[in-house]
């Protein structure tokens, strides 16, 4: 009879809340929180051939007075082919100590055009982190009251958006899911998957000009305790028509994009 009441028990504890997402959580912040974020990139023909990469990586506080978060030690590491070692990363100083307010449920001003005042025009990369980092927060933070358990949830549909500097991105279909609970940094974390595919993408500067499509993909660790990131990662997969300044025509390249992003220091 014991066994048969514990075994009720823990069935109990199994459902109903257990598997409801904290409502009306808000994110706890007692100190600023550094992450380090990094990707990298590999360019390819169609065939997989690899002849280029790199490797940039930064480091990203939020939780600063009045809302702010800074970005620190930007850096940019390239190599030929795929089996040259990584160069030694060139610190980005126009980026180091980048810093604005942040907002959790509006990111239309990372979009704006005097956003990144004082980045080179060619600093797509450096530009992407930020929008990175802004989606990463903004699928794991602003969206997690609407998730239910294993139900697929439409976040954005349709929506075109300028990239100042850079083009056009259109999100065709975002979907995001909690699949489950899983543990990051000693903390109980809601396990979120987000994707995307077959969106339009158009990159105009100087220099070049590329049209294609991008799927991204990716997976954010969520305390349940405190709604900071724990972990998450990012993969894109673009493919398009790249042309050159002085090209008579444009050859077909394959971008693929890996990146991680995860606290510095784990807090206790």
């Amino acid at each position: 009879m014991r066994m048969m009441g514990a075994l009720l028990l823990a069935a109990v504890s199994l459902s109903g809340d257990s598997w409801t997402l904290p409502q009306g959580l808000a994110v706890k912040e007692n100190e600023p929180r550094t992450y380090r974020f990094s990707v990298d990139y590999t360019t390819a023909d169609v065939r997989g051939q690899i002849f280029r990469r790199q490797r940039v990586a930064a480091e990203y506080t939020r939780g600063l007075a009045g809302g702010d978060v800074v970005w620190k030690n930007v850096t940019s590491a390239e190599a030929n082919g795929d089996t040259e070692a990584l160069g030694a990363g060139q610190k980005q100083e126009y980026m180091e100590g980048f810093h604005y307010h942040k907002n959790l449920t509006d990111t239309s001003g990372a979009m704006k055009p005097d956003f990144f005042k004082g980045f080179p025009p060619g600093a797509v990369f450096a530009r992407n982190l930020v929008w990175d980092e802004e989606m990463i927060e903004l699928f794991g933070q602003a969206q997690f009251e609407h998730l239910k358990l294993n139900e697929p949830y439409r976040s954005i549909s349709q929506e075109e958006t300028n990239m100042p500097g850079v083009g056009k991105f259109q999100n065709r279909d975002v979907e995001l899911e909690w699949t489950g609970k899983s543990r990051r940094n000693g903390q109980d974390c809601a396990l979120i998957e987000y994707s995307a595919f077959f969106n339009p993408l158009e990159i105009a500067t100087p220099g070049l000009s590329l049209k294609g499509r991008s799927h991204y993909w990716g997976e954010i660790w969520v305390s349940l305790q405190t709604k900071q990131i724990e972990f998450a990662t990012l993969h894109e997969d673009v493919l398009g028509e790249l042309k050159l300044t002085g090209q008579d025509a444009p050859q077909v390249i394959s971008v693929f994009r890996s990146g991680v992003f995860e606290p510095v220091v784990v807090q206790k």
